[in-house]
């Protein structure tokens, strides 16, 4: 099993900046790709950005040059700075781990921007 424990979001105005970070523990597995997704109110879930264990990176394009993933091995943490954000960047925010077998999501965080 994988506990997943988001932080960071909150409300900003728009141009300003946060950082969520998305914390694993386990004893069993080995996390490989860690990925955030978000969730606007009445749209799908939608992918963020994805990083690979070995610091690998890509960002869906509507937040590439804004945000950026980072992630701590030895902690196993992510984080996501989100810079210049924008109302459109509004939703809740999910981290996902990947393991051999399988995925585990954590219960996402608010973030709202407003204009």
């Amino acid at each position: 099993q994988v506990q997943l424990v988001e932080s960071g979001g909150g409300l900003v105005q728009a141009g300003e900046s946060l950082r969520l970070s998305c914390a694993a523990s386990t004893s069993t597995y080995r996390i490989n790709d860690m990925v955030w997704y978000r969730q606007a109110p009445g749209l799908q879930r939608e992918l963020v950005a994805r990083i690979t264990r070995e610091g690998s990176t890509n960002y869906a394009d509507s937040v590439k040059g804004r945000f950026i993933i980072f992630r701590d091995n030895a902690k196993n943490t992510m984080y996501l700075q989100m810079n210049s954000l924008k109302p459109e960047d509004t939703g809740v925010y999910y981290c996902k781990v990947e393991v051999f077998g399988g995925s585990f999501w954590g219960q996402g965080t608010q973030v709202t921007v407003s204009s």
